[in-house]
């Protein structure tokens, strides 16, 4: 048994780490924490948990936190991890973070986007795409957890880059995302009567995921442009990305749906649907799931379009959280992440 913690506990991501890690048999949880829910029951705060886990929610000590730990989470705001993470690693403790501190290969893009200096510049993580990166989470001490968006946008577009099969100047990503991943704080974009029955694009050319995105398909291309687009839509979990493409050659639905389905081959989270079928959240939701489909192929304008979806708190945040962990402990990579998605 290992035993995990998790630093910032109270928020969605949180939850549903300790939702996950309640049903994986080789980890226990050792302490969660939050400065405003200290001392409280972890149920009060997500009545979920009640009679599953009885933990309360710890003060953060960092070295209490090491002691006891293995491995930990963090998932605090993007700015605090910053902080918080080179402490935890200083203490021979290893770490995923789920902000987007550490994902930037050049910290100059990371200050750009983010609106902050970062004050651990030095510290360097593996960026945890397990489907791309899994001999480097292997060894890592830190694992930058991917954005939600990323991880639908690079896995959805990575067969067709590798295939040389578009033209990596060309490439619209639209992506709609369900509430809960601004968080559980309200704001006025998410306020309920402001958000429901009507969608919003925001950040429009100037979203965070957007550099994360360039950075990870530039390994594959140099040339890659990505025009990227999201957009909040009322339901509380889940998320697709559209996906526009320029193809550089003559090809069918099926032929690209064979990209996808051999580079995906041994994936256990990934599911190519078939060409035509169009990805649903319903069928995602609660899961470490990504379904990538559609394959459709407009011969007259010859353009691509694949669809992406996943549950942006699960495969988009904290089920990759423990998959990557999984990794790096060497358990079992579907350990914990069984669950069928809730339909409808």
């Amino acid at each position: 048994m290992a035993a995990v913690g998790i630093i910032g506990g109270s928020g969605y991501t949180g939850g549903e780490l300790l939702r996950i890690l309640a049903r994986h048999s080789q980890v226990e949880v050792a302490c969660v924490t939050s400065r405003e829910h200290a001392g409280r029951p972890v149920h009060k705060v997500h009545p979920n948990l009640r009679r599953v886990l009885e933990l309360s929610f710890e003060a953060p000590d960092y070295d209490r936190v090491a002691e006891r730990c293995d491995l930990v989470f963090c998932a605090t705001p993007h700015g605090v991890s910053m902080q918080v993470v080179p402490l935890l690693l200083e203490r021979g403790v290893r770490v995923v973070d789920l902000s987007g501190d550490f994902r930037f290969g050049d910290v100059a893009v990371y200050e750009r986007y983010y609106g902050r200096k970062h004050v651990a510049p030095e510290v360097r993580g593996v960026y945890g795409l397990p489907e791309l990166y899994r001999k480097e989470i292997e060894k890592a001490e830190l694992v930058a957890n991917p954005g939600c968006y990323p991880t639908a946008v690079i896995l959805g577009l990575v067969p067709l880059l590798r295939g040389r099969t578009i033209d990596p100047s060309f490439i619209v990503a639209d992506a709609k995302s369900g509430i809960s991943g601004a968080g559980n704080r309200p704001r006025e974009t998410t306020h309920f009567p402001n958000a429901a029955e009507s969608v919003l694009a925001y950040r429009v050319a100037s979203h965070q995921h957007l550099p994360e995105i360039e950075q990870e398909l530039q390994r594959f291309s140099s040339e890659v442009r990505v025009s990227f687009v999201p957009h909040i839509v009322p339901v509380i979990r889940g998320l697709t990305a559209t996906l526009h493409c320029q193809l550089t050659r003559s090809m069918d639905p099926e032929e690209v749906r064979e990209l996808y389905v051999e580079f995906y081959r041994d994936e256990p989270f990934v599911r190519v649907l078939e060409a035509g079928e169009v990805p649903r959240l319903s069928a995602v939701r609660g899961s470490n799931f990504i379904d990538i489909g559609a394959f459709a192929v407009d011969e007259e304008r010859g353009r691509v379009v694949v669809v992406a979806a996943i549950d942006n708190l699960v495969k988009g945040a904290s089920g990759q959280a423990v998959q990557n962990m999984n990794i790096m402990l060497g358990f079992s990579e579907e350990e914990g992440l069984r669950g069928v998605a809730i339909h409808p």
